[in-house]
């Protein structure tokens, strides 16, 4: 016997122990100190940040769940990797090892690397989108559509409705409404849509990933129109783990097969591969068509640098394409998204209102019935980050009002439906004890809310308020 009882005679003892208690499949070689300090500490801290937590210094922190974007432990195959780099200015082997790894699991032809995510984006915006376009997406993210408006587009979300209640329990939130992007093509015509941008998974709806059967139906309704499909693939490979889960015909397909058949349903996609990619800098932008690839590369050398690099050192080069051969590893995804499911359980145990069903990356809880008392315009989300850094130590992010920005015509806020506060697990770096912890501060907080009284804004910058924005209580909380 053991497992508490729940080993049966004729099983292997190690593949149970594997289901059941989730270990790490790794080990660990380095470590870094990090404590609470004092609520006093943590409370000039936060103030001296304008009560927004992208502002603090890391050294205030004591788990940090800010994101996780550049924020994984690297293995040590890929610290290896690291001393291969070749850092010749063109023509690097290391470039040569990214693009046959890119190749290899996505199927796209030609792989151009960018410093991180957005620089793909701003390559893939400028190339495309003109004046007076329109871009569907499965909701926005702020990045995204900050590049998108940029170049005079329009950014129209097409997402099932599902998605914007927190509540919903449908296992496929991130999915297209198909509806929606058929009315949208038949508004505006199929040449006012220069893409479809598909989001895998949809940070913004809470880490929900989208299935098989309705990216193929979204690619498929796009290609009789004539409208290329990009995916937002920084985090495919957990999107690739929910299909296998959650989707008939896939329990026994390896994720690195799903990803090869997802990206097949799309004429190319950008990456941050900061995230997925276990990787603390980089990214991609991969495309099958060779006329789009040539002006890509032309925007790539005034932005970013040559072709081959795209900003990023050889070392880096080879960092992100041995991540990817890792992060592909049934295995490793298996246990990564299972430490979220469990941080999201332990909250729900704890009676703390998340959005369900529990995403790929992060727990996110419902600021809006977390704080029933705020409306909006006080910030309810901002104002949740800040309090959990008071009394934990522990730094998450707003996802609400402030992340979704105004309306550039209008000047007026946008108004998401959702307030949420992300709770980010960054990839083998915390333990289960770490997240143990992360619930009972947020327990804690519940029973502290009342004394919450909100935020108003000091200062707001032009373009993506939500990194830089300064706030400050609306009275004295009492927490």
């Amino acid at each position: 016997m053991g497992m508490g009882g729940r080993f049966v005679h004729g099983d292997d003892f190690a593949a149970a122990v594997w289901r059941e208690l989730n270990p790490e499949p790794f080990k660990r070689k380095a470590v870094e100190p990090v404590s609470p300090g004092s609520r006093e500490r943590r409370l000039r801290a936060i103030e001296e940040a304008g009560y927004n937590t992208f502002l603090l210094r890391s050294e205030d922190v004591f788990i940090d769940l800010l994101t996780d974007s550049g924020t994984s432990a690297m293995s040590d195959r890929q610290w290896a990797r690291m001393m291969k780099g070749d850092e010749a200015y063109a023509g690097s082997r290391s470039f040569a090892f990214l693009e046959e790894t890119v190749r290899e699991l996505f199927g796209f032809r030609h792989v151009i690397p960018t410093h991180q995510g957005r620089g793909a984006e701003n390559l893939l915006s400028t190339a495309l989108i003109r004046p007076g376009h329109f871009i569907p997406g499965n909701m926005y993210f702020t990045t995204t559509r900050a590049h998108q408006e940029r170049n005079g587009g329009t950014f129209v979300d097409v997402i099932i409705d599902e998605a914007h209640d927190p509540q919903a329990n449908h296992p496929f939130k991130g999915n297209v409404d198909l509806d929606k992007l058929r009315d949208l093509i038949r508004r505006v015509g199929p040449a006012n849509i220069p893409y479809m941008y598909l989001a895998v998974t949809v940070n913004m709806a809470g880490g929900q990933p989208v299935s098989m059967a309705n990216m193929k139906a979204v690619y498929e309704l796009c290609r009789e129109h004539g409208i290329p499909v990009f995916v937002d693939a920084a985090r495919c490979v957990e999107n690739a783990y929910f299909i296998q889960q959650r989707e008939p015909g896939y329990a026994d397909r390896p994720v690195r097969e799903i990803v090869r058949e997802m990206m097949s349903y799309a004429d190319g996609c950008c990456m941050s591969a900061k995230k997925d990619a276990l990787v603390n800098i980089g990214g991609f932008i991969a495309v099958n068509d060779d006329e789009l690839a040539r002006r890509l590369r032309e925007l790539v050398v005034l932005f970013e640098g040559m072709p081959t690099y795209g900003g990023l050192a050889g070392r880096d080069l080879e960092a992100v394409a041995q991540g990817l051969w890792e992060a592909t590893e049934d295995a490793y995804i298996r246990h990564r998204v299972r430490q979220v499911e469990q941080l999201g359980e332990m909250l729900r145990e704890r009676g703390v209102p998340i959005v369900e069903p529990v995403g790929g990356h992060a727990v996110y809880l419902d600021a809006r019935r977390f704080l029933p008392h705020l409306p909006q315009d006080l910030f309810p989300a901002q104002s949740l980050a800040a309090a959990l850094y008071i009394v934990s130590g522990v730094r998450s992010m707003e996802r609400g009002i402030v992340s979704a920005g105004r309306n550039p015509q209008t000047g007026d806020h946008y108004r998401p439906r959702l307030e949420l506060v992300r709770l980010t697990v960054p990839r083998r770096v915390y333990s289960l004890r770490h997240m143990r912890v992360v619930a009972d501060a947020a327990a804690q907080l519940l029973s502290l809310r009342d004394a919450i009284s909100g935020l108003e804004m000091v200062y707001e910058p032009p373009t993506l308020r939500f990194f830089t924005a300064r706030f400050r209580p609306v009275s004295p909380w009492g927490i």
